[in-house]
């Protein structure tokens, strides 16, 4: 947990820069991209203001959450080489003002997503930021090996979020796109632990490959990327599917597959030769393996609209 001594020599004003630094916008703009395409997929629409405040309280909540992560996890983040230069661990911000912005945030966010939506919606975005706040970062992420397949529901729910606002309601349709997030997290985080060495084990978290073995994590992420196919083929297949989103489908899940299963056949001998390529290329296939699906739903919704 973060304590004062870690920035207690700073000898600057924080900028504008570090306070936004603070709210994670890269995890952010994901949480964003996904909530924006269950909000715009779902079977009834919102005004355009109604729509563009959801998303940006459902983001404020994405903020938060990172906020607190970063608070709470600075004395861990200080010890890892990916981590060490946020703003918290690295003295740019104080951890109490870390703790008072995600605090605000959180409330601000639910309260006003509740005005501009619905109660259901503002309760879901409460929960995912005690979840992601309290539940992994407080309790899972220093306790289990599966921190990061727990902790995932976490960044799972913003496309449920988009869709509650919406519609008020919970359909399979949601369902599955927090489940096509869920099960695409630990392969993702497992890939990056693979290549980050041994920052985990540094900073005590334990972590697949700490506990477990790199030879097991390899395993995991073949397994969870074959598990992964049948829930995104069932999305394809809903309401919110259609022919760009069944090509997407086939495309991204084989490719995906296909870079788990040359994670599975390396071994750690062979995958440092060339500084772990493999392990690399799927950690940024992943990346692209998300925004795709959730885009080929967008362009489906857009062409039902002109159908």
């Amino acid at each position: 947990m973060a304590d004062a001594s870690i920035n207690a020599t700073r000898s600057y004003e924080p900028t504008f820069g570090d306070y936004f630094a603070l709210l994670k916008p890269r995890v952010m703009s994901l949480v964003v991209f996904t909530a924006l395409v269950g909000l715009l997929v779902a079977p009834v629409s919102l005004h355009p203001v109604e729509a563009f405040c959801a998303i940006l309280f459902i983001a404020l909540g994405a903020g938060a959450s990172g906020a607190l992560n970063m608070w709470y996890d600075a004395d861990i983040d200080a010890v890892m080489r990916r981590t060490a230069k946020r703003p918290v661990p690295s003295g740019r911000v104080e951890p109490g003002e870390a703790l008072a912005i995600g605090v605000g945030l959180s409330g601000l966010s639910v309260v006003m997503l509740a005005l501009a939506t619905n109660l259901a919606a503002a309760a879901l975005l409460a929960f995912t930021i005690f979840f992601y706040a309290v539940v992994y970062t407080m309790w899972l992420k220093r306790w289990t090996p599966h921190n990061i397949v727990i902790g995932g529901a976490a960044g799972a729910f913003p496309p449920m979020i988009g869709w509650v606002a919406v519609t008020g309601t919970i359909s399979i349709e949601a369902v599955l796109m927090f489940a096509i997030i869920f099960m695409w997290t630990p392969p993702h985080f497992w890939a990056l632990a693979l290549f980050t060495k041994s920052d985990y084990g540094d900073a005590g978290v334990p972590m697949l490959t700490v506990t477990h073995g790199r030879p097991t994590t390899r395993r995991h992420i073949l397994a969870y990327a074959l598990l992964l196919v049948p829930v995104a083929g069932w999305l394809a297949l809903t309401s919110v599917g259609g022919p760009v989103t069944l090509l997407a489908f086939a495309v991204l899940n084989a490719l995906f597959v296909l870079g788990a299963y040359r994670i599975w056949t390396r071994d750690d001998a062979e995958a440092e030769t060339d500084n772990y390529l493999a392990e690399r290329k799927f950690f940024k296939l992943s990346l692209y393996y998300l925004f795709l699906h959730f885009g080929a739903l967008l362009v489906d919704a857009s062409l039902r609209g002109v159908l």
